[in-house]
């Protein structure tokens, strides 16, 4: 099976030994994404609201360098510091879909990457 390292400048770098995204078997799997400014190491978290804006809009970046959209995910895991941001962070996520939402779990976990409250990954078909 060919797999293709799918990569931009417009979602953070990986900050260990992963890529933004590997295309394969005609799915898409994206790394757990975090609120990191774009070419910064900078985190973009004033509150919940923008830390989730930044993790979708990284999603984003690498959905489009691979030519899809959010139309293309099938599923998601949301991964949260604690379980109370549950509704804020639900409410921003469902925002970037129009109608058919992807399969997802939710998760809280004792520490994410930086000391963020919120990472989601997600796999796309391709």
């Amino acid at each position: 099976m060919e797999k293709k390292i799918i990569e931009t400048g417009q979602a953070p770098a990986p900050i260990g030994p992963y890529n933004q995204a590997v295309a394969a078997g005609g799915f898409l799997f994206i790394s757990g994404q975090i609120c990191i400014k774009p070419g910064t190491s900078d985190l973009n978290n004033p509150d919940i609201q923008t830390e989730t804006h930044q993790v979708m809009n990284n999603l984003k970046a690498i959905l489009t360098e691979a030519g899809l959209d959010f139309s293309n995910a099938v599923k998601t895991t949301i991964f949260l510091s604690d379980m109370g941001l549950f509704s804020e962070v639900n409410e921003i996520y469902g925002k970037y879909f129009s109608g058919a939402f992807p399969a997802r779990e939710t998760l809280a976990v004792k520490g994410l990457p930086k000391n963020v409250n919120v990472e989601i990954s997600m796999i796309a078909v391709v």
